[in-house]
């Protein structure tokens, strides 16, 4: 008996080789004469990044090269998520009080903390001494958030915190600049997706505040713990250095399906072929993608009334039936039912399997179409590859051909 497996999205021939051994070994197991062809089309009739990934940012950017726009990137990120973070590093590096201060005299972080608290909070555009953080304000649109996040920022006990801890001037200087950037971050965060402010602007309202509070750039040692935690846990930075490597990665998984989509004739050319030259009908396998490819080229046979000589079609963890639904399978129009000549279905399924769907409801009362779940208790996406491995995907494909 002839047994012939296409492959899904995605899969390049070293895949290809280990999922075929396993579909081998699990039919040969139940069928002692059975001659299991592989289909492997990922490389003539796969997607691949014809211009070598020009067209995606960073794509050429040198691994290891440090880029200061991410570095910036990813420490704002940082600050949006949590917009006390800078402040509660400087408590827990700030210089305490070591007992010596005279009775009666502020510390350099109390002189901070009193300067902060007194920043006018009504800023109208025009207000003498203060016409330049106004007008940033406004052009920016944050000018009607500005109290309340000046609010927060006094009460907050990081800042409370950082302010008792620094004692000496030059941790001062670092105290001006971080509670300038932590207002400013309260402000954009509170704002959210529909403020508009480039960089630069942000840049130049962290500067005015601190140049109204005497402040100076923050030490090294400071920006290097800052820059760390955010390249750490700022999710953007990391998709914007991998973005490249992610690309190109994940691009055979995508492509496959929109060159399909797009260009799918030669494909289903090629499994026409196979099934034609098999010396008996065969029992055609198809799995993701190859389950569509499949469905295609034995239905646009049907339909030109050359039907495919095939004993059973098994799809396992395929789309075609959602693709039907949708509207957006090659081969028929939307809601139209399977052509005269259309073979036998076994649509396998595992509900776990995000990309896997029912092919009965979509073709209501049609006697060759059958569902059958099976479980592999894999979480997705890992249940997308694990049918290979149960015995009850090729224990029903033995009932379906008894």
């Amino acid at each position: 008996m002839r047994f012939i497996f296409v492959h899904g999205t995605g899969v390049r021939r070293e895949r290809f080789d280990e999922t075929f051994r396993w579909v081998r070994e699990g039919l040969g197991e139940r069928f002692k004469d059975a001659d299991v062809v592989p289909c492997y089309w990922g490389d003539s009739f796969g997607s691949a990044l014809s211009a070598g990934g020009a067209s995606v940012p960073g794509m050429a950017t040198s691994r290891g090269v440090a880029d200061p726009e991410e570095e910036d990137a990813a420490v704002w990120l940082l600050l949006f998520t949590d917009p006390f973070c800078e402040l509660r590093v400087l408590a827990a590096l700030g210089t305490e009080d070591d007992g010596l201060g005279m009775p009666g005299v502020q510390s350099a972080g109390e002189r901070v903390g009193d300067a902060v608290r007194k920043l006018p909070r009504d800023l109208p555009p025009g207000s003498a001494g203060v016409e330049e953080l106004a007008q940033l304000l406004t052009d920016i649109d944050l000018i009607s958030g500005y109290a309340d996040a000046l609010d927060t920022l006094t009460s907050s006990d990081e800042f409370r915190d950082a302010c008792a801890a620094v004692q000496d001037d030059g941790a001062a200087a670092e105290l001006v600049t971080v509670t300038s950037r932590a207002l400013v971050a309260l402000l954009l965060a509170g704002a959210g997706d529909g403020v508009l402010c480039t960089g630069n602007e942000r840049d130049r309202l962290v500067n005015v505040l601190s140049g109204r509070l005497g402040g100076t750039a923050r030490g090294l040692v400071f920006q290097a713990i800052l820059l760390q935690l955010g390249l750490r846990w700022a999710p953007q930075s990391v998709l914007d250095r991998k973005r490249g490597e992610v690309t190109s990665n994940k691009a055979s998984e995508v492509g496959d399906i929109l060159r399909y989509q797009a260009r799918g004739g030669p494909l289903r050319d090629h499994l026409a072929q196979i099934i034609g030259e098999s010396p008996e009908p065969p029992v055609v396998i198809g799995h993701s993608l190859g389950g569509i490819a499949l469905v295609d080229a034995l239905a646009l046979a049907a339909v030109h009334q050359q039907p495919l000589p095939v004993r059973l079609l098994v799809t396992v963890g395929s789309q075609a039936p959602f693709l039907h639904e949708l509207g957006a399978l090659a081969s028929l129009p939307p809601s139209a039912t399977l052509p005269p000549g259309f073979p036998q279905w076994l649509n396998i399924y595992d509900r776990r399997d995000l990309l896997s769907y029912l092919a009965e409801p979509v073709f209501p009362g049609d006697s060759r179409v059958s569902d059958h779940e099976v479980h592999s208790r894999q979480p997705f996406p890992i249940s997308h590859s694990a049918y290979w491995k149960l015995n009850a995907v090729y224990d029903r494909i033995g009932e379906a051909l008894r």
